[in-house]
């Protein structure tokens, strides 16, 4: 089943949505109890699947992502944090900050976790997933590696870094999240093309590393990691633009596309 989040008079709501378009409104929460009625709806704005609780991005999960940033492999998940305040919705702007010439694309599959987890095994990571969606992890380059004091919170986390959407897919749709094609597209150019199968640490790793005597609240989104050719690898460096598109595809996830615009003063 796939989950759509959109506005309505009174405040955000879900909704089902069919392979035909057609969405069913759902009284209650997704994260508790919750039925899907017969009523159907007619979205006037989508929003990010879910307001996050916490979102953990992952550092160098593909190691050829690691390799043109001249980094190793890491021998555990290397996490790193976005506030909450970096979502952003489908088809809305990134918008690029006073502060930062050097901002980057990283398109990234993404877990929403749906119930508290702690010390969760590998063999019960999956039970723990409410669904899976797309995520970009934009990032200000300068503020990651020079300017940040040595953490990636600072160039990570800029309002509007995270863009989450367009749906929530159930686990149920997706038997094998670690073999997933993903693309990143920049005004229509492919930038990255690979597989989630080239993940360092697959998903049941990730849940089961980062559950470790730390407890994941329902709502958390973790961000799996990028796969290479980011525009700070590439020769001469590309950096995104006001007037740029970014759009990331996964297999079975749909497209998330959002607008890059430049900060107002």
């Amino acid at each position: 089943m796939r989950y759509i989040r959109h506005l309505t008079p009174q405040g955000p709501a879900w909704a089902t949505l069919a392979p035909d378009g057609d969405t069913k409104a759902i009284e209650g929460d997704l994260f508790g109890e919750h039925a899907v009625t017969d009523r159907h709806v007619t979205p006037s704005q989508i929003l990010a699947p879910i307001a996050p609780t916490n979102i953990i991005g992952i550092g160098r999960n593909y190691p050829k992502h690691a390799a043109e940033g001249k980094k190793s492999v890491p021998e555990r998940p290397m996490w790193f944090v976005k506030t909450t305040g970096s979502l952003q919705h489908p088809d809305e702007p990134i918008v690029l900050p006073l502060s930062s010439t050097k901002v980057d694309y990283e398109g990234e599959l993404a877990i929403v976790i749906g119930r508290d987890a702690k010390n969760v095994s590998k063999a019960d990571a999956i039970d723990y997933v409410l669904g899976y969606t797309i995520g970009i992890d934009v990032s200000a380059r300068d503020w990651q590696h020079h300017l940040g004091g040595g953490q990636y919170n600072h160039g990570k986390s800029f309002d509007t870094f995270c863009p989450l959407g367009p749906f929530l897919v159930d686990p149920a749709e997706v038997p094998n999240p670690d073999n997933l094609r993903l693309t990143t597209r920049v005004n229509g150019e492919v930038r990255q093309d690979a597989s989630t199968s080239e993940m360092v640490f697959d998903v049941r790793t990730l849940i089961s590393f980062l559950s470790n005597d730390l407890t994941l609240p329902a709502g958390t989104v973790i961000l799996t990691g990028t796969p290479e050719w980011v525009g700070f690898a590439r020769s001469p460096p590309v950096w995104l633009q006001p007037g740029d598109t970014i759009q990331v595809d996964i297999e079975n996830l749909g497209t998330l596309s959002n607008p890059v615009i430049a900060a107002s003063l």
